[in-house]
């Protein structure tokens, strides 16, 4: 006699559900997310916008710093120089120091040069314009003691000149015999030489200007 084949065993659920469509797992729960308290909604924040980026003000800089003047990240531009007395003192120092610098080139070579009057004017100038500021009356200053500086010059020229050939001090002939030696410069003056003195004023109206 024979006997039925019995069924092969039906593979049985893991954790005890119910197959579905043939799949062994189909009632498998899921697998756990690492999230303790499960799917939560977010937080809410107040906000129903959430987080917005700040509204434009229109300025470049409106991340920075105020400043210490007003909120300007920059700092105020320096006043302008116009100091009348620095001007002054400064165009009667340098007229000095070039009249004595004028004299010496003279006295060493014996002869005058025109391009040394004007460095002589253009030095006055620009020194009084560069600390005084380039005032009117600043740049006036200049001009008449850049023509005295060059007259001053051409004094020490001459007296250097007669101390050698009268084999004297400089200064004896300097300080001692001053009414001298003006005296040969009126005697030999001429055209050239005004011209050279009007050339130290025009060239410390140029050098105030370019230094303004």
């Amino acid at each position: 006699m024979s006997q039925p084949v019995q069924p092969p065993n039906q593979p049985q659920p893991p954790y005890g559900g119910q197959p579905a469509d043939g799949n062994p797992y189909a009632g498998a729960p899921a697998a756990p997310t690492g999230n303790p308290y499960g799917d939560q909604p977010p937080a809410q924040t107040g906000n129903p916008y959430g987080q917005q980026p700040p509204a434009p003000t229109g300025n470049p800089f409106g991340g920075q710093q105020p400043g210490p003047f007003g909120g300007a990240p920059f700092a105020p531009a320096p006043p302008a120089r116009n100091n009348l007395a620095l001007g002054v003192l400064v165009a009667l120092g340098a007229a000095v120091v070039a009249a004595v610098l004028y004299g010496v080139i003279l006295g060493s070579i014996e002869r005058e040069i025109g391009y040394a009057a004007v460095g002589v004017g253009f030095l006055v100038g620009f020194a009084a314009a560069k600390l005084g500021g380039a005032n009117p009356v600043t740049i006036a200053a200049a001009a008449v003691f850049s023509i005295g500086a060059v007259y001053l010059g051409q004094l020490i020229g001459y007296a250097m000149v007669m101390s050698d050939v009268a084999r004297v001090s400089f200064s004896e002939v300097f300080l001692d015999h001053f009414d001298t030696v003006t005296q040969v410069w009126k005697e030999e003056a001429d055209f050239m030489r005004y011209l050279f003195l009007a050339l130290g004023a025009v060239a410390a109206i140029g050098g105030a200007k370019k230094a303004g």
